[in-house]
């Protein structure tokens, strides 16, 4: 398989996941143009498109794709049936597409409809988990996010993490500001710095990386957990999750 990340507005990706017989599936196309192009240049053949969820910047090219394409499956959530989904999924839906399946996670918290769809190495995960962070809290809450967060957090190690923005380094800067002697953090963020000085993106990841330098991972962890105002274990770990959001929000 091969996974090409396309640019799109200021810092979104789309997803193509092409095999070697020229298919493909496209994941958030949130304009047309760079994945029509994308698709002429390769020359593949889109065999449907992915939806995580209904915000613009993620399903607005879908209607001039389907345009070039009229018998493509769309497939997404309840939330995006009017965004251009022709075939509603949920929790636990398994999809059959171009010889792989793909397993429908929903992860509410950004929006309350948001589904992650996992094909063992590739999830693709729309605005949850972001390398180092985690999407904003639009519409669901942080408890969701958090439970959200444990649903992903049980696949494997080596799980690719294909998220939709390049936020990567504002994420590492602000674990820096919670987490100024973490030398991971701090490694990683060198690391970033030098290719994104270089124009390479810093995505996909891996789940066995995030485990190590994303906060919104570590809720468990002790030391964290003082760092934010915590000086007992708290009785819900959510609640480490929503002062970090919070933080977050404010950085």
């Amino acid at each position: 398989m091969n996974l090409i990340s396309i640019p799109a507005f200021q810092d979104n990706y789309i997803w193509l996941l092409a095999n070697q017989q020229g298919r493909c599936v496209i994941v958030d196309p949130g304009e047309a143009g760079p994945v029509l192009a994308a698709l002429s240049q390769r020359q593949l053949t889109p065999d449907a498109i992915l939806l995580t969820h209904h915000h613009h910047d993620h399903v607005g090219g879908v209607a001039e794709i389907v345009a070039q394409y009229p018998d493509l499956p769309v497939y997404g959530p309840q939330e995006t049936a009017k965004k251009g989904a022709n075939r509603l999924v949920q929790d636990g839906d398994i999809l059959e597409i171009g010889g792989r399946s793909y397993t429908t996670i929903a992860v509410p918290g950004h929006t309350l409809g948001h589904v992650a769809f996992y094909s063992a190495p590739y999830l693709f995960c729309g605005d949850t988990l972001f390398s180092a962070g985690c999407g904003r809290l639009f519409e669901g809450t942080a408890e969701q996010m958090y439970h959200s967060f444990q649903r992903l957090a049980q696949l494997p190690d080596e799980t690719l993490i294909c998220c939709a923005h390049e936020y990567t380094l504002s994420n590492l800067k602000f674990a820096r500001t919670i987490l100024p002697q973490d030398r991971q953090i701090e490694t990683y963020q060198q690391q970033i710095e030098q290719s994104r000085a270089k124009g390479v993106p810093s995505l996909p990841t891996t789940l066995q990386l995030e485990r190590k330098i994303n906060l919104f991972l570590r809720c468990h962890d002790t030391d964290l957990q003082k760092e934010i105002g915590f000086n007992s274990p708290p009785s819900q770990l959510h609640s480490v999750f929503s002062e970090l959001r919070l933080r977050k929000d404010a950085f």
